[in-house]
């Protein structure tokens, strides 16, 4: 499984120049490498040509007419190609395409970011979702589901935000945590020794397959607490969330803390993710009818750059059937490389 590496060069000429008077500069240094040049029409729309090494190396250069040139250069992961350090300073770093372990993942809001991640450490991929476990040097081990960096191991500032940042006290208190499956959140606040932890998912088979990965390889996050299905202080049932909750209203019961841990915020608002809003409007509407007067409900948001997505997430909570106030606050999550949203609300 040889992976490719993939650089690229970008840089702008300081006047926008005839192709043909920069050209042969740029092309020389190819023909040293013994490349193979192929010249392309371009309606004279500046110069185009891609060279092939017997290797297969592979360089794709364009100059525009504009002043701006782009090199594209594909080898082997273990060919010792010259860089092309005589042509620019600006050289980026080559992307690697076809590894093993893929390193590349999209933020929130849709920035390609490079992770330093190294090895796949636990993998089950159901008619449910994806799970994967990475590690990575830096963050520990990640938990990825269905493509989206959940949490890390080295995100405790996570955990911290959706439990209040340590203005709480859970002592003697009743907690449900909705979601939750990695653990990090339940660990955290059995030290503080709570009445009764309630925790349940959105999902029989969501609950059971996190559990088993994390409480193998995310025991950074989660201690102990995934061992054993009841402890002293805590239960995790395994149920879906949504029936449950409706039971609750019905009896009445309530809970000094909610803590919904199910799913980030839509990132969208188009048409299909309509049934996402749907869901989470439920889950928002059944928390706040379990929460006890004086309680809190506490749970993320999204990225602070979605804007548009956090707007409609606040209009939300100002369509309840029982008004709450709330506030935000905004945290730096390690291995989400950008900054989170968090929420907390409490009946008006």
């Amino acid at each position: 499984d040889m992976a490719v590496r993939h650089y690229t060069l970008d840089f702008t000429l300081s006047t926008p120049v005839d192709s043909a008077s920069v050209v042969p500069g740029l092309v020389s240094i190819f023909h040293e490498q013994e490349l193979t040049e192929t010249i392309h029409d371009t309606n004279g729309h500046g110069y185009l040509a891609t060279f092939i090494g017997k290797n297969g190396r592979l360089v794709i250069l364009r100059v525009h007419s504009h002043g701006l040139v782009t090199i594209d250069l594909q080898c082997h992961e273990d060919d010792n190609i010259a860089q092309l350090d005589n042509v620019s300073d600006q050289e980026l770093p080559a992307l690697v395409r076809g590894a093993k372990v893929d390193r590349y993942w999209p933020t929130a809001d849709g920035r390609l970011m490079e992770y330093d991640i190294d090895e796949v450490v636990y993998e089950e991929d159901s008619a449910y979702q994806n799970i994967k476990i990475l590690h990575s040097r830096q963050y520990g081990n990640i938990l990825v589901l269905d493509g989206d960096v959940n949490l890390a191991e080295s995100d405790l500032a996570y955990t911290q935000a959706i439990t209040g940042n340590g203005r709480e006290n859970y002592t003697g208190k009743e907690v449900l945590i909705l979601g939750g499956g990695d653990g990090g959140i339940l660990a955290e606040l059995v030290k503080q020794k709570p009445k009764m932890v309630t925790m349940v998912e959105i999902s029989f088979y969501r609950l059971c397959s996190v559990i088993d990965g994390c409480k193998m390889h995310m025991r950074r996050t989660c201690g102990n607490t995934l061992d054993n299905l009841k402890g002293d202080c805590y239960q995790i049932l395994i149920e879906d969330c949504v029936p449950l909750l409706k039971k609750y209203v019905q009896e009445g019961r309530t809970f000094d803390y909610v803590i919904n841990d199910l799913t980030a915020i839509p990132i969208s608002t188009a048409p299909e993710e309509d049934s996402t809003w749907e869901f989470l409007r439920l889950i928002l509407d059944l928390s706040i009818r379990v929460l006890h007067p004086k309680g809190k409900y506490f749970t993320q948001g999204n990225s602070v750059n979605l804007k548009e997505a956090l707007s409609l997430y606040e209009e939300q909570l100002g369509k309840l059937s029982c008004p709450v106030d709330f506030r935000k606050e905004v945290v730096c999550v390690p291995s989400y490389l950008e900054q989170w949203v968090f929420y907390t609300a409490w009946k008006k």
